[in-house]
């Protein structure tokens, strides 16, 4: 078994920052690409920024200059560091991570999600 678990998330005011944390536990291998991922409100869940073994990342451009993805790979955790907050920003985050198990099957898992709100 392996479970995610976030942490981090909470009410900011606009301009505001917030590091959410990611912690994989379990019968892991290795992990391979990590990411974040947020679901607004009647929207559909959409890509944050994912982060490679090897420290490469990718970002979606509406959080390009503000948001921070980075990995402590001996932990099995991924961070997001989030400046410049704004309300649209508000959604439910989500990490991600695809794990190679012991058994050697490789499955993409999902953590339960931290909300952000970013109000005044």
């Amino acid at each position: 078994q392996v479970q995610l678990v976030e942490s981090g998330g909470g009410l900011v005011q606009p301009g505001g920052s917030l590091r959410l944390s990611c912690a994989a536990s379990g019968s892991i291998f290795s992990i391979g690409v990590m990411g974040w991922y947020r679901q607004a409100p009647g929207k559909q869940r959409e890509l944050v920024a994912t982060i490679t073994r090897g420290g490469d990342t990718n970002y979606a451009d509406s959080v390009k200059g503000r948001f921070t993805i980075s990995r402590e790979n001996a932990k099995n955790t991924v961070y997001l560091q989030m400046n410049s907050l704004k309300p649209e920003d508000t959604a439910v985050y989500y990490c991600n991570a695809n794990i190679r198990l012991i058994t050697s099957s490789r499955y993409d898992y999902w953590g339960q999600g931290t909300q952000v709100t970013v109000s005044s």
